[in-house]
């Protein structure tokens, strides 16, 4: 059974920095692509970032680019959001996912079958 825990939100006052982390669990890390995506009250899901099976490929939603940078860890089974001169509009819930074991889109939560629960990016302006 695959379990994604997100943890690391919080409040955080404009132009300040957070680092999310996803401690996955279930099946091998390293076979898979990771990514984050996020949705904010009355808005759908949108996507965030994500990363190869690797780390060599890494991928960005324009609004987030330069100021987001995800990694990943497979030796700890892990993968970071590391978050920079946030922004009130990233206020969000933050989702980890793990993406489908085929070819497919990075950008589209379709293409990701397990999520984590959320957590939750308050950014004051």
């Amino acid at each position: 059974q695959v379990q994604l825990v997100e943890s690391g939100g919080g409040l955080v006052q404009a132009g300040g920095s957070l680092r999310l982390s996803c401690a996955a669990s279930g099946r091998t890390f390293s076979n898979y692509g990771m990514g984050w995506f996020r949705q904010a009250p009355g808005k759908e899901r949108e996507f965030v970032a994500a990363i190869n099976r690797s780390g060599s490929s890494k991928y960005y939603a324009d609004s987030v680019k330069g100021r987001i940078t995800i990694s990943r860890d497979n030796a700890k089974n892990a993968v970071y959001l590391q978050m920079n001169s946030l922004k009130p509009e990233d206020t969000a819930v933050y989702y980890c996912a793990q993406k489908r074991p085929f070819i497919g889109s990075y950008y589209t939560s379709g293409e990701y079958d397990y999520w984590g629960q959320g957590t939750q990016v308050t950014v004051s302006s």
